[in-house]
């Protein structure tokens, strides 16, 4: 049975693994949210300071995600993958480039013009080489990412995802990502359509 191991979700300046709040920062805008994000997570990743703003929320969402998790499993790097879906694509970067291009355009930041760049620095990060896909949707659809991605592990095309969604636009984002492995034990959450919505809408928080 294809489970959900693990979940994390950030909204409104919070963010929470597995329905437990685990920071907070109420005060700061969205780019001193991340940065203090970042800092409570004890890294040191320099790379995270030349990203966006979309991929520094992916990025974090995915280093909470598979904290104390996917590390610990015996996967090749080919037999991880990722599936994330937004609205915007990566229209907030793609308006700051716009604006650089008045005077001189910034490569920078042109670097950043594609939603699937985010997949990207989180394969790098974490050394996943499997099937990822980045999708645009216009709301969040649960039916369809547990469809995409029971496919993809039924068919053992992949052994484990990362997948769900990672929207941000101005000072409005959210990010809710989900762990999915095969489990037989009946220890985790079934990776269905309900589960998968009730996470996206935070009943637990």
């Amino acid at each position: 049975m294809n489970c959900i191991t693990a979940s994390c979700k950030i909204s409104h300046s919070s963010i929470y693994r597995n329905g437990q709040q685990v920071f907070a920062n109420q005060s700061a805008n969205l780019p001193g949210f991340l940065l203090s994000a970042y800092q409570f997570l004890d890294n040191s990743y320099p790379k995270f300071y030349k990203m966006d703003n979309l991929s520094k929320l992916g990025w974090l969402a995915a280093e909470v995600l598979l904290k104390d998790e996917i590390h610990t499993r015996p996967y090749r790097p080919e037999e991880t993958g990722l599936v994330l879906v937004n609205a915007n694509s990566s229209l907030d970067t793609d308006l700051k480039y716009y604006e650089t291009v008045k005077e001189i355009p910034s490569p920078a930041l042109f670097v950043y013009t594609l939603p699937n760049i985010m997949i990207g620095e989180i394969c790098i990060r974490n050394n996943f080489k499997g099937e990822s896909a980045f999708f645009i949707s216009p709301a969040f659809d649960a039916g369809f990412i547990e469809r995409t991605v029971n496919d993809l592990l039924n068919n053992n095309i992949l052994q484990a995802c990362i997948c769900g969604w990672v929207d941000l636009l101005e000072e409005d984002y959210t990010a809710v990502l989900y762990l999915v492995e095969k489990k037989e034990d009946g220890a985790f959450p079934p990776f269905i359509k309900s589960m998968i919505h009730k996470i996206f809408q935070g009943e637990n928080e």
